[in-house]
């Protein structure tokens, strides 16, 4: 696992092992920093089942200006810390041990951008995009990597589907807050 492009581009990232892992393959890594290259640069981000932190360390490797990184996982806390060291980007990064939907009902922040990766088949993302919507800044995008048979839901609040794309075995499903709508429900 390595860093794509930018100012930490080539840099070797420590994965975690063992079957509850599943790291973002570059392959999709590439597809969706494809999508959201535009939107990157100067942004407050979140990868809220930060794993090894890889998609919230290629936003800051890209431009991004601050990224949070949520994990209930101690091994996965621990492996993000060592690749914020390793990429130079801790200064720009909060680091939080905790549950993803336990973090979003007391977050006072928001976010322009938010990379969600849970765990398959056990409904986490239905749970967590309700949360997420009030987070979203009026630019908001959400990116969902899922399991291919999951169909999400065409809106949550102000977040509405833009596009979901197949790469094999993995979907990934896009929101966004659409231009201009800054009302709350």
């Amino acid at each position: 696992m390595r860093v794509i492009t930018g100012t930490a581009r080539g840099r070797k990232l420590n994965t975690l092992e063992g079957m509850d892992v599943r790291p973002t393959t570059d392959k999709v890594k590439e597809a969706i920093f494809s999508i959201v290259h535009f939107d990157i640069d100067g942004s407050e981000v979140l990868d809220l089942f930060a794993g090894s932190g890889q998609l919230g360390i290629e936003a800051l490797s890209r431009g991004a200006k601050r990224c949070t990184f949520v994990d209930s996982a101690v091994k996965s806390i621990k492996t993000v810390n060592e690749n914020l060291k390793i990429t130079g980007f801790t200064e720009q990064a909060s680091v939080l041990n905790t549950d993803s939907a336990g973090y979003l009902r007391t977050c006072r922040y928001t976010f322009d951008i938010a990379f969600l990766d849970p765990p398959y088949e056990k409904g986490i993302l239905e749970e967590v995009l309700p949360l997420l919507e009030k987070h979203m800044s009026d630019r908001g995008i959400v990116v969902c990597e899922h399991e291919q048979k999951l169909v999400l839901p065409d809106e949550f609040g102000r977040l509405k589907k833009a596009k979901t794309y197949k790469y094999g075995k993995i979907e990934v499903t896009l929101y966004r807050v659409p231009f201009g709508d800054d009302t709350e429900e």
